[in-house]
């Protein structure tokens, strides 16, 4: 009877531990209680202020190389006046870190637990380069330095966006990659500002040390709040790369607008301080249509992902690639003052500069006709295509530039005329999409 009443005991001790060895057994995939323990998507102290941290990131990787137009006209006048080649180190800075994004993304996903280390690496990086740039006694040299080595530390210090940026925002995944671009726009109007007084007081080596600087000073703090949502055990693992998207007609046809878009939308960021000196500008008045570029592609950022969540991401390009080849042929094309080309600069920036803003809805319709392709992978290879575009566009405008002046008014004729119609076309082009949908292509 002792041995039964105990065996009693130890029963009712088992039944009674029971659900509690139950639930620790399945507290690893019990989502409701992961769920609850995390910070929540779309909104939040954390979710808003990771978003923070990547506008600021946006801003200064991206900030600066967008601001090559103001090196532009200093090297082409001051240290290095008379060389070629000059327009080279701003494609390479921007195009390299655009393609940058598809072997850093296939580097970080292959071995996760990089991404922490990826930003501040990638940011030392950039530093290093702009140090190094201050050394630069050719183009060859800045072309290496301030070009690609630049580049390449910019790609891996942005690439986590890509993966963290999917775990905070879900639902409002478009507003958040708008919100993120928009710091281009904004650091693209305050720097040249900042560098235009660098360079004219202090030189090109000075300015590339302050900035190198600058940037510690600025990135540090952001760091500590740009970091995952997810725990790296709690996110997938998978290290396979589902490319089917390349046999998707809705990502060729809005990759193929993609790249015909870049090919034109970097050459006035680039000429258009020039050219506002060709009209008789002082540094500071052709400075202004950078400012005004860039301010007008914050606004255009925010409103394209705020649109692209409401509606048909092809009707968002068609406006505006419709904007951009008004503002092209319209203003710019017959500005011979610096008010109809400061016009020009804010209805361009805002219609072409925010077009990358529709990425998250390109990705998101490809994937609802390849539910396997990797989000990541589709926004890698959509920033490649603009990298590539805008490398390309680097020697193209020498070459466009040296066609001659037109017998043509306005500044069709200004020596600038072949730049004018080639942005413009490639601009009415990269909306060839909404004649394809109609067709039933997509």
């Amino acid at each position: 009877m002792a041995s039964v009443a105990s065996t009693e005991v130890e029963l009712t001790r088992f039944t009674q531990q029971a659900p509690e060895i139950e639930s620790q057994r399945n507290e690893p995939v019990d989502e409701s209680h992961v769920s609850s323990s995390l910070p929540p998507t779309d909104g939040g102290k954390d979710a808003w202020l990771f978003l923070l941290s990547c506008f600021m990131l946006e801003a200064l990787i991206w900030g600066f190389a967008a601001s090559f137009g103001i090196f532009q006209e200093h090297y082409s006048t001051h240290e290095f006046a008379g060389s070629s080649n000059i327009a080279v180190i701003g494609a390479c800075a921007m195009g390299i870190m655009y393609m940058a994004l598809i072997p850093a993304f296939a580097l970080l996903k292959s071995f996760p637990r990089l991404r922490a280390w990826a930003t501040p690496v990638g940011l030392a990086t950039m530093c290093l380069s702009l140090g190094l740039g201050s050394l630069a006694t050719s183009v060859t040299h800045l072309i290496i330095t301030q070009g690609v080595l630049y580049a390449i530390g910019g790609g891996i210090a942005w690439t986590p966006i890509l993966f963290y940026i999917e775990e905070w925002w879900v639902r409002r995944r478009g507003f958040a990659y708008g919100a993120t671009f928009a710091g281009l726009g904004l650091s693209g109007a305050v720097l040249p500002v900042i560098l235009q007084w660098l360079l004219s007081t202090y030189g090109f080596r000075t300015t590339l040390r302050v900035y190198a600087l600058a940037f510690v000073a600025l990135n540090f703090p952001v760091l500590f709040f740009f970091k995952p949502r997810l725990p790296l055990s709690q996110t997938t693992q998978s290290r396979s790369f589902d490319m089917s998207f390349w046999t998707c007609s809705n990502y060729l046809i809005l990759q193929s607008g993609n790249i015909i878009q870049g090919l034109g939308y970097f050459l006035p960021a680039i000429y258009l301080p020039t050219y506002a000196r060709s009209l008789g500008a002082s540094g500071m008045e052709s400075t202004v249509t950078l400012i005004l570029l860039n301010a007008a592609a914050f606004v255009g950022s925010f409103c394209m992902g705020a649109a692209v969540d409401r509606f048909d991401v092809v009707n968002c390009l068609f406006v505006s690639a419709i904007g951009s080849t008004l503002a092209v042929f319209l203003l710019w094309g017959f500005a011979t003052s610096l008010a109809p080309l400061y016009v020009f600069c804010l209805v361009y920036g805002a219609f072409a500069g925010s077009t990358a803003s529709s990425w998250s809805a390109i990705i998101r319709d490809t994937k609802a006709k390849r539910s396997g392709a990797d989000a990541g992978m589709v926004f890698a290879f959509l920033s490649a295509g603009k990298g590539l575009s805008n490398v390309s566009s680097g020697p193209l405008s020498e070459a466009l530039l040296h066609v001659g002046n037109w017998r043509a008014g306005m500044a069709y004729g200004s020596g600038y005329g072949a730049l004018i119609v080639f942005t413009g076309a490639t601009a009415l082009l990269s909306g060839w999409s909404f004649a394809a949908k109609r067709i039933g292509w997509l």
